[in-house]
């Protein structure tokens, strides 16, 4: 007679996790909406079962299940879920469960080691940093003498590619008249890879040395070029009594136009769609400031895909995934890429770098030409 397999539940893992949730983990009685909901379900025969997951959590049995990398923290089941459970919180608890029992996917501790040594996570030297505006004289923040500072970012600081999006927002930031400066090589990375993976005893030492960083620059109010910084900005680093408010770039030029100060004078004739990036969406609840800019733009023509706002397709970049391996065949940005040409659209624009990375990738991947990916600030660069 075959002997039964006997799982046991790890008792402290639950209530940590139900502590760590405030209960909330308890509210799922799996209906199967996060499932249904989940991108992996679109780009997979056999989807990713959010639902069981979630079930595992609650009775304590997890046996160091990989799965629990896969989630991109798009935050679409969060949106549909009719308790209310925050599903990805709860997976960032699991990495962090996985970190404590050395279980983690092979090169993540070396992208944690790149931050501690390197101050980011792209394994680039620190005094390259302000490479991105060797020739634009930017001034180094100033509380006197700036309104606020420019938080540049990590990504945008050392990719190529991006930096073109940095470079474009000080354009317009000077065409406004706007008096800011940037930390330049000091700029501190804000942890949010660091976050996404799960390691959140480091994240809390970075974030807290953060808050006291800006405090002593004298920095009141931030933009920034990422909406992954904004969010955790925004969202996580008040508890660390972070005195400074952030605004994603796109929220700071919609209040530019609205106050008078940015003007758009040249036409940009071309019909694009905008691709909501998961961070500044349904994590931030910021869906309007892209599309006020965009819609300003004299000439400009924009379409919306079949999915937008809080429906928008994730690009796979979120949750840490930039840092992880994914299979051709399975990523989400093809079937976004896919949904942007249906609307006959010259240009998919964003407002992330790593969604526009992820795009971009998709479209080569995909051989798929006539169609570009830009950015907000780049469109708007061009009408000034």
């Amino acid at each position: 007679m075959q002997a039964l397999m006997v799982l046991t539940p790890d008792e402290a893992l639950w209530e940590r996790l139900f502590q760590e949730t405030q209960g909330a983990m308890a509210l799922c009685y799996q209906c199967g909406v996060c499932t249904a909901a989940c991108p992996w379900g679109l780009v997979r025969h056999e989807p990713f079962s959010v639902r069981t997951m979630m079930r595992r959590v609650q009775v304590g049995v997890l046996n160091g299940d990989e799965s629990l990398w896969l989630c991109a923290a798009c935050a679409q089941c969060e949106v549909l879920c009719p308790r209310g459970v925050p599903v990805a919180e709860i997976f960032q608890s699991l990495r962090e469960y996985a970190w404590e029992q050395r279980r983690v996917p092979k090169g993540l501790p070396s992208v944690l080691w790149s931050v501690y040594w390197n101050n980011n996570p792209w394994f680039q030297p620190p005094s390259y940093r302000i490479r991105w505006a060797r020739d634009l004289e930017v001034p180094r923040f100033d509380p006197e003498q700036h309104e606020i500072l420019y938080y540049v970012g990590c990504t945008s600081s050392y990719d190529r590619r991006a930096q073109k999006v940095a470079r474009s927002i000080v354009q317009l930031l000077r065409a406004a008249g706007v008096q800011f400066g940037t930390l330049g090589n000091d700029e501190p990375c804000c942890g949010e890879a660091v976050k996404s993976l799960g390691h959140r005893p480091y994240f809390y030492e970075i974030a807290q040395n953060n808050a006291k960083r800006f405090a002593d620059a004298g920095v009141k109010e931030l933009i920034t070029t990422s909406p992954h910084c904004y969010e955790v900005f925004q969202n996580h680093y008040p508890r660390f009594e972070a005195e400074f408010r952030p605004h994603h770039y796109t929220q700071y030029l919609a209040r530019l136009l609205e106050e008078g100060r940015l003007r758009f004078s040249r036409e940009v004739p071309l019909r694009v769609t905008y691709h909501d990036p998961c961070y500044l969406g349904r994590r931030s609840g910021e869906y309007e400031a892209p599309r006020r800019v965009l819609d300003a733009i004299p000439g400009l023509e924009r379409v919306e895909m079949a999915h937008f706002g809080p429906d928008a397709l994730c690009c796979g970049g979120g949750g840490g995934r930039m840092w992880l391996e994914t299979r051709a065949g399975e990523r989400f940005a093809d079937l976004r890429v896919q949904e942007a040409l249906e609307t006959g659209a010259q240009v998919i624009v964003t407002a992330c770098p790593f969604c526009m990375a992820c795009l971009e990738d998709s479209l080569k991947g995909l051989g798929i030409q006539g169609v570009r990916v830009m950015d907000v600030a780049e469109i708007a660069a061009m009408a000034v």
